[in-house]
This record gives structure tokens, sequence and C-alpha cells, in this order.
């Protein structure tokens, strides 16, 4: 039976052209600082942010927790979203490893913080007080259905911050799904905060890697951080191989991701069972509630069929990514309006 994949755009495969370059790429030990591929995707990348440099990094979770060593004494908070992907779904490693701890303030419908809530927030050192050492965006917002930050959302809160002199990471795991929404560069989107990470191995359809992205000064010393944690890779070009390629081909056609998620969003909303407001569908997540009977007898149902989603009752979440298309996505409703005919209880 044939499997659509819709948990992740993190199911990806490379592309043939990524797997070339991969094959071919010219290696060197990038701990020593000798691999000429990573320092071409480093290049690349910082440039793509309008940043002074970058360091290529295994994941964007690594990239988020290096930026908070990198900008954080232990004991300090974070200010960031109470929906943030660093609360959420990165294990902790602010506290346990970074001892840094997390203030978090709500974001809106639209993945948004409010300046005046991150302004009230802000703390500084007195007794027996942690002060605030970063505030934190994240661009696109996951669990706000892949919501979009524009360049205005963003700078009225980095003006909060830096009126304090306190500096802004964002996690742009999808920044260019962000900028292609928007019609715009993903440098317009990152001018106005100190740091960025950004996923090769989402959207971007590359096998592994993130990049961070800064200064120079904040890039040594996320070097350092990373080099602490083991995250020192030797003749990584082959990985970084595939960066490239994604950068230079692969962002355009998100456009596409955008529009299958469309397609979803719209068809889910006519299927009895499942709430979805198709309206809040910016990019290629897809977050709907099923309320038509038990959670994971649905999930089940759907799952049997061929079709892969994630999440938990009563909110599951697919999303869209190179290697779907269409007719990918007119199965998928199919399977998920069958899987919600038999699972809503019949009425005696």
């Amino acid at each position: 039976m044939r499997t659509i994949d819709l948990r992740s755009d993190t199911v990806t495969h490379p592309t043939l052209e990524m797997r070339r370059a991969m094959v071919e790429a010219e290696l060197g030990d990038d701990v020593l600082g000798d691999d000429p591929t990573v320092q071409r995707l480093e290049v690349i990348a910082a440039e793509s942010m309008g940043k002074e440099a970058s360091v290529f990094v295994s994941s964007g979770t690594m990239g988020n927790l290096l930026a908070i060593l990198s900008w954080c004494n232990r004991g300090d908070e974070v200010i960031l979203g109470a929906e943030a992907h660093v609360l959420w779904h990165e294990s902790a490693g602010s506290a346990a490893v970074a001892g840094a701890l997390l203030r978090t303030v709500p974001n809106d419908a639209g993945g948004r913080l409010d300046p005046a809530d991150v302004e009230a927030a802000v703390r500084t050192y007195r007794g027996g007080v942690s002060p605030t050492g970063l505030v934190a965006l994240e661009n696109t917002q996951n669990r706000c259905n892949g919501a979009v930050l524009t360049a205005s959302d963003t700078k009225s809160v980095t003006d909060v911050a830096h009126k304090h002199g306190l500096p802004v990471h964002l996690d742009g795991a999808r920044i260019f799904n962000a900028a292609v929404a928007l019609g715009v560069p993903a440098a317009e989107l990152t001018a106005e905060v100190d740091s960025v990470s950004f996923c090769f191995s989402k959207g971007l359809s590359a096998p592994v890697g993130s990049a961070l992205c800064g200064s120079f000064d904040f890039i040594a010393r996320a070097r350092k951080w990373r080099k602490m944690l083991g995250g020192g890779m030797r003749q990584v070009g082959v990985l970084a191989a595939a960066g490239i390629v994604g950068l230079q081909q692969m962002v355009p056609r998100l456009a596409e991701d955008h529009e299958n998620a469309q397609q979803l969003a719209l068809g889910l909303a006519k299927i009895p069972g499942i709430v979805i407001d198709p309206n809040s569908i910016q990019t290629n997540i897809v977050f709907f509630e099923w309320q038509g009977g038990p959670g994971q007898e649905f999930l089940a149902k759907v799952n049997e069929r061929g079709l892969k989603i994630s999440g938990a009752a009563p909110r599951f979440r697919m999303v869209t990514h190179w290697g779907i298309n269409g007719e990918d996505i007119e199965e998928a409703l199919e399977i998920i309006a069958a899987a919600a005919k038999e699972a809503i209880p019949t009425k005696v």
C-alpha cells in the first residue's frame, strides 16, 4: 500500500541534484577549518540572512540552543512566546544545558507577540530576581498554523528589546516559507534580529542541518559552544553540499507547498467532525481539530489507510512538502473523509 506522509516537511529525501552534489563535494576537516564546501555554505547562508557570518550545525534545536548559550549567562531568562518551538519541542535544553529560564508571553492567533507584553516581562537583576538575557521570536510560528511574522511584526518586538539592551534571536526554521508567502527576501525579515537559525532539512529538502547566523563575534562564541556540545563535525561537506543546493534551487518552489496546504485546508473544512479555519493557513502547516469522536480511533483509521499525520487528539497536524502534489492532497482528503465517516459514532 502506498503511503502519503504528511507528518512533517522533515520527511523529505534529498533531490537528485543534492545526491550528486554530496557525492562530488570537495571535503576537508571542518573542525580544523578546512572544509571548503562548509565554508561556502556558511557564506551563502549568512548572506541570505543579511548577517556577517554563520555556522553549520546539525539541527535547528542545536542552533537555538547555541544562540541561548551564546547570548545568556546561567540563570538568565529568555522571553519568548507561549507557543514557541524552543519551549514545546526542544527537550528543555535551555534549562538542562544552558541554565536559562523561559519566561513566556502569549502568542496571538497569528503567532505575534505583543510588544507591551514583552516589555512588561523584561527584568533586571536585583536580589532574588533572574534578569532577562534574551528575547526570542519564531517565524514561521509552527504551533500557530505556520503563521508568518512580517518585518514590522518583528521590529515592534526588537525595538523593545534593544531599548533595554537585550539581543533578539529568531528561530527561523522555516523563514524561507515566510519570505515566499510575503513575497520579500528572507533578509528583510531578519534585518532587525541579532541572530537567526534556519533549517536546510525542512522545506529546503536537504537531509541534515541548519545554519546559525549573526555577527562575527557572536558566531565565534557559538563555535566554541558547538564544540562543547560535541557538534564539531569533520568531513561534513557531504551534508553541506545538499544545503547549498537547497538554498539555490528549492526556495521558489515553496509556493507549491503553500498552495497544497490551502487545498488541504479547504477540503478538510468540508468534512464532518473536523474544525479548521482555512483562512488561518498562510504557509505549509495545517492544524485541525477532530471533534467527531474518539481521537485515537480516528487517527488509527487514517493511518491504516496509508496516510501519516502527526499530533494528538483532538489537534492534529499535516505539513506539505517537496514530493507531495495536488493528487496526493486529494487522496489524503479522501482518506480522512472515509476515516471520519467510520469514526463518528452512529446515532441510535
